[in-house]
């Protein structure tokens, strides 16, 4: 299978349907969440690679959003190793993903993990937000060599460079451990950035779920796009599909959205989640916006060269005008349609003498 790229055409916006836990620890769900992104039209399905014992204590505790969605006596590690997936069904999926003619991504969270997606072929590394610190497990992924999408929930510019500094250095340095000046001076070098445009994309991200408007912050992304020079898109934990669709308009390359079967299923993410009716509407929506983007430079469109000799106007004769007559604002009016003399040439014409003569509403082509 062709692997996939994240820019297929100058305005193809990437779209990410985000499976997550939502599988419920069931590979038969997993598969169905897959044909919900395959017949929605995503380009991607996004699952979470982890070893429950590497990715958190037994003592860690559960967030608000968490404790919300699922019993309150059950645990996180308790939780998550009920939805953790075995490389079995990893491959099973990548495969099934594969049938589906759908890109296979995963968002791994330890060392163990990344192995596995890189012996599986996947086409892309999600590095999740909480992970965004992790420096150890991004010089891993980056040494994969698999392109690499980075979430930035919950970062300051500072710590994004500081990931992007890690990626970069893993990439040109194969074997050594990077320092504070290694890293820096690597992160500046053009190698670094050429490596970074070529396969490091970044995504805005508001931790929290759901995410209120109001801390949403679309302008970000134009931000982030500026600051870094990367490619950018938005991960969108906000209620519906409206958010993901402007967050296009404001730049985004890249959408990534939590898809669910039934959003009253039981699991921290279901609720945050859209079902497979928005999400077909929400990739239709943005298709249209994405073709609605065209060109930064101000153009005629084709249609508009055909409407504007219909709806603009000329300079016509409002009365019957002899030859040697002066034309005056007495004589002359502007009406539709737009073949003729624009009417910006309008105060040229008066006081000027008229070389022909013409009747009641006749184009002026002096």
């Amino acid at each position: 299978m062709k692997k996939h790229s994240i820019s297929t055409s100058p305005n193809h916006v990437f779209i990410i349907a985000e499976a997550g836990v939502n599988h419920n620890g069931s590979v038969a769900l997993a598969k169905k969440l897959i044909d919900i992104a395959a017949e929605a039209g995503a380009d991607a399905i996004k699952f979470q690679t982890y070893k429950t014992e590497e990715l958190l204590s037994k003592n860690a505790p559960k967030a608000a959003y968490q404790n919300k969605n699922t019993p309150l006596n059950e645990s996180q590690f308790e939780m998550l190793k009920n939805y953790e997936l075995d490389s079995k069904a990893h491959y099973e999926l990548f495969k099934y993903s594969q049938r589906k003619k759908i890109s296979f991504i995963s968002s791994p969270f330890d060392n163990e993990s990344i192995d596995l997606l890189s012996q599986i072929g996947v086409d892309f590394i999600k590095i999740a937000s909480g992970e965004i610190i992790n420096a150890p497990l991004l010089l891993k992924a980056s040494r994969t060599h698999i392109p690499i999408i980075l979430s930035t929930g919950m970062a300051t510019l500072g710590e994004i460079e500081s990931a992007l500094s890690i990626i970069a250095f893993g990439r040109i340095h194969e074997s050594s451990y990077p320092t504070g000046t290694s890293l820096v001076n690597t992160y500046h070098s053009s190698d670094a950035q050429n490596i970074l445009k070529e396969n490091v994309s970044i995504l805005h991200c508001t931790t929290d779920y759901p995410a209120s408007f109001e801390h949403t912050n679309l302008h970000t992304i134009r931000s982030l796009s500026d600051t870094f020079g990367l490619k950018t898109g938005f991960s969108d934990h906000t209620k519906g599909i409206a958010i993901s669709i402007a967050a296009v308009a404001c730049g985004a390359r890249i959408i990534e959205k939590h898809i669910t079967t039934d959003k009253t299923l039981p699991g921290p993410d279901h609720s945050a989640s859209i079902e497979p009716n928005d999400l077909k509407n929400m990739v239709l929506s943005i298709r249209q916006v994405e073709k609605s983007l065209g060109s930064i430079q101000k153009q005629i469109s084709t249609p508009e060269l055909t409407n504007r000799l219909i709806v603009r106007k000329s300079i016509m004769a409002s009365r019957k005008i002899k030859k040697g007559d002066i034309f005056t604002d007495k004589n002359l009016l502007i009406k539709r349609p737009g073949n003729g003399i624009s009417p910006l040439k309008y105060w040229d014409l008066i006081g000027k003498t008229s070389s022909k003569s013409y009747n009641v509403d006749d184009l002026i082509i002096d």
